[in-house]
């Protein structure tokens, strides 16, 4: 019994053992599990110091204690082109303001001023390009404000007057030939790439030369930077009609991209279409519009001519030459003589003077104008590209009104509607705004009912103004301004609508300032106080003298 319950108790022990034995190793494989998800231990590192380097205690003895803050202010700081251009535009608008108060002598100040901040500038300064490009700007800008000026004491209606077109002084005259020209434009021709056929001879040599000497030159260039406007108006539709691009330099060569220029035939427009011609062409003439003097719908007539004659004579120089003396001419020249090539019927003295000298002069332009690294024609300082949007009217409309809807002096709204023979652009006319104001003038026009659109006018308020002090300056009765409106207070930036304004307070002389921006700069600088220095900036002569404003000029050029 004794052994039995030994026995007994020594197998209850060794079952207690045995379960703490599995327990533990239980244990152990669920820690083990667990263990399994983490990363493994990193290898042991063993330590190591080593001494900082030894710095001298004067190291930073000689720095100011605020150079961080220094470094910052002088890191926002504006480059100094930038700060003068900001600057003159801050005079700009605050001359801008002033004019509409009717306080011209405080207006120039501030227009002198913006033009003194930019033409101070050293020549040396970095952005000298910027800001030529934005004294060009606000010459313009300056210029366009002292014409509608001008125009308080103009007659109800100015006499339009028209930019005198460059082939009058050259068609009928012969050059000489540099020797030396030869075998360059040759080279060069060869090099070219263009739809025109090009040719090197005699008659192209003597005016490759003449456009080279500084008379002609300035011509040329003068030009070439007119062509800014239109460029890409001009290639865009000749592409469509299908002729050679290299054709845009025959309206070089016709007006010097001048739309109101006219020949001593009545040829008027940058492509110089004469009455019948345009008309056969859709351009019409009325008593208050010309469409001859419309830069776009001139060059598509354009195109659609050139086009309608190489289909006539299979040759783009006799094209050419038909474009200056008519297809009839051309015709006749060709049965008479049996040639049908330019160059043979001007050898033997078959066609106008003027016409023998007109295709060699575009074929001349044409290759300096595609090689001018060899002409010094780089970089030239070309005109922005006109860019507008189009507004038919629905009724009469005066040009002053639509520029008080675009807020705009008018001689913007002129110079993109040189087709406008009058102060107002009649009833259905496509006219023609500043791109992205469409909206804002639309809107602005609805404000005035349609049968006073020729007459009445728009006002924005500016800070401070009354609606006495806009009355007298309208010369408009408070009681009518406020009767319009239908309102006494006034806040800044307000459109107020002008009833029975007098017509002869805003007509402006009808000159579109299409020629050299020089011309413009001389303008504004010669009604300053203050002299300036004159070779401050860069400025364009004309390449000849346009008809100017007074009535002795108009008569002359009908």
């Amino acid at each position: 019994m004794i052994f039995s319950h030994r026995v007994s108790a020594f197998t209850a022990g060794f079952t207690c053992l045995a379960a703490v034995f599995a327990a533990g190793c239980a244990t152990r494989q669920q820690q083990a599990f667990r263990l399994s998800f983490l990363p493994s231990a990193p290898a042991p590192i063993e330590a190591s110091f080593e001494p900082p380097p030894q710095v001298a205690a004067n190291l930073y003895s000689a720095d100011s204690p605020d150079l961080v803050q220094r470094a910052l202010a002088a890191a926002a700081r504006p480059p100094e082109a930038d700060s003068r251009v900001a600057k003159a535009r801050a005079h700009l608008e605050a001359g801008k303001r002033y004019y509409q108060l009717d306080q011209l002598d405080a207006a120039r100040r501030e227009f002198d001023a913006a033009l003194d901040i930019l033409l101070s500038a050293p020549d040396t300064l970095p952005g000298r390009a910027r800001l030529e490009s934005e004294l060009d700007q606000i010459t313009d800008t300056i210029y366009h404000y002292d014409l509608e000026g001008l125009g308080a004491s103009a007659s109800e209606q100015a006499e339009v007057v028209y930019d005198q077109s460059p082939l009058d002084g050259i068609l009928d005259m012969t050059f000489p030939t540099d020797p030396n020209l030869r075998p360059k434009v040759k080279e060069e021709i060869e090099a070219t790439v263009s739809q025109l056929p090009l040719q090197e001879n005699d008659a192209v040599l003597s005016y490759v030369h003449y456009f080279s000497t500084d008379r002609g030159r300035k011509i040329l260039i003068n030009g070439l930077r007119r062509s800014g406007r239109y460029r890409a108006l001009v290639q865009r539709i000749l592409d469509d009609e299908g002729v050679p691009q290299e054709l845009i330099y025959l309206a070089q060569a016709e007006s010097g991209f001048l739309p109101r220029a006219r020949s001593y035939k009545q040829a008027v427009g940058m492509w110089q279409f004469v009455q019948f011609r345009g008309r056969q062409y859709g351009l019409m003439q009325g008593p208050g519009t010309d469409d001859r003097l419309d830069p776009e719908k001139a060059t598509r007539a354009a195109a659609k001519h050139l086009h309608d004659l190489y289909a006539m004579f299979g040759d783009w120089y006799l094209a050419m030459a038909a474009y200056n003396c008519g297809p009839g001419c051309v015709q006749r020249a060709v049965e008479r003589t049996g040639y049908a090539d330019f160059w043979e019927l001007r050898r033997l003295n078959a066609l106008p003077k003027e016409t023998e000298n007109y295709v060699p002069i575009i074929l001349a332009v044409t290759i300096m104008a595609k090689n001018p690294k060899d002409y010094d024609l780089e970089n030239l300082d070309m005109d922005q590209p006109v860019q507008y949007e189009k507004l038919e009217l629905e009724s009469s409309t005066s040009l002053a009104l639509i520029a008080d809807a675009a807020d705009c002096p008018v001689s913007d709204i002129e110079d993109l509607n040189p087709a406008v023979l009058k102060s107002e652009a009649p009833a259905g006319y496509q006219v023609r705004i500043p791109k992205g104001t469409l909206p804002g003038v639309m809107a602005a026009l609805n404000m005035v009912p349609p049968n006073h659109r020729a007459d009445w006018r728009i006002h924005r308020v500016v800070p401070g103004e009354t609606l006495a002090e806009i009355a007298r300056r309208y010369s408009t009765p408070v009681a009518a301004l406020t009767a319009a409106n239908q309102r006494a207070e006034l806040d800044a930036g307000d459109l107020l609508v002008i009833p029975a304004v007098s017509r002869v307070s805003h007509v402006a002389a009808r000159r579109v300032p299409t020629a050299s921006h020089g011309k413009r700069s001389r303008r504004v600088v010669a009604s300053r106080r203050a002299p300036v220095n004159a070779s401050a900036r860069k400025t364009r002569s004309a390449p000849y003298r346009t008809a100017s404003l007074t009535p002795r000029h108009r008569a002359s050029a009908n």
